[in-house]
């Protein structure tokens, strides 16, 4: 890929982090916003602006560096693990999934299995149809890394997100993530096809 590709790859993904992170805050943290609405006070309304949308590109960095660390794992996983890569992913995708679930639903003392469970199989359905897209935009392959990187990274990178109390940053962070994820996924065949 040529360097100019990155750069804008880089940017892109910056820009759409911080611009989804800012309009999920106006649903998560609408209360935030609100405290200063009446007297308007735009300073402060404007403090919290930036706020979010910085918050939103620390967001893209993580899913970047999650992108580009995922690419390189899979490069060193093929030559190591040759035709079992793909079973090993299949398995990492379901234990990711149990993970979502059960240790998290272990680890808060007031929380609905309900909630872990449709969040589980909201993540499980959206990486299908992405990895579903992936594969037909590239080759058949492609499915199962596409949709190894959009559960078990994602799980990964949303970690810090999940360790906060409250459920206002894992909300705020996971819709970045994803959002970043779906557009590295889906555009990096696009940057890297030679134009003749």
């Amino acid at each position: 890929m040529k360097s100019r590709n990155v750069v804008r790859l880089f940017f892109s993904t910056l820009l759409i982090g911080g611009f989804s992170t800012l309009i999920t805050s106006f649903f998560v943290k609408t209360e935030a916003y609100i405290k200063f609405m009446n007297p308007f006070d735009w300073f402060e309304v404007f403090g919290l602006v930036i706020f979010f949308l910085a918050l939103g590109f620390v967001f893209s960095l993580i899913s970047q560096m999650g992108y580009f660390a995922y690419l390189t794992v899979n490069q060193f996983a093929l030559g190591l693990f040759r035709s079992i890569w793909p079973l090993l992913q299949v398995v990492l995708i379901v234990f990711a999934l149990f993970d979502l679930v059960y240790f998290r639903y272990r680890s808060v003392e007031d929380g609905s299995l309900g909630i872990f469970i449709i969040t589980a199989i909201a993540l499980l359905v959206y990486g299908l149809v992405i990895a579903a897209i992936k594969a037909k935009e590239t080759n058949r392959k492609a499915f199962i890394p596409a949709l190894f990187f959009m559960i078990v990274v994602t799980s990964i990178e949303w970690v810090p997100g999940l360790r906060t109390s409250g459920g206002d940053y894992a909300w705020l962070m996971i819709v970045p993530l994803i959002i970043c994820n779906t557009y590295q996924l889906l555009i990096l065949h696009r940057l890297t096809k030679d134009k003749k």
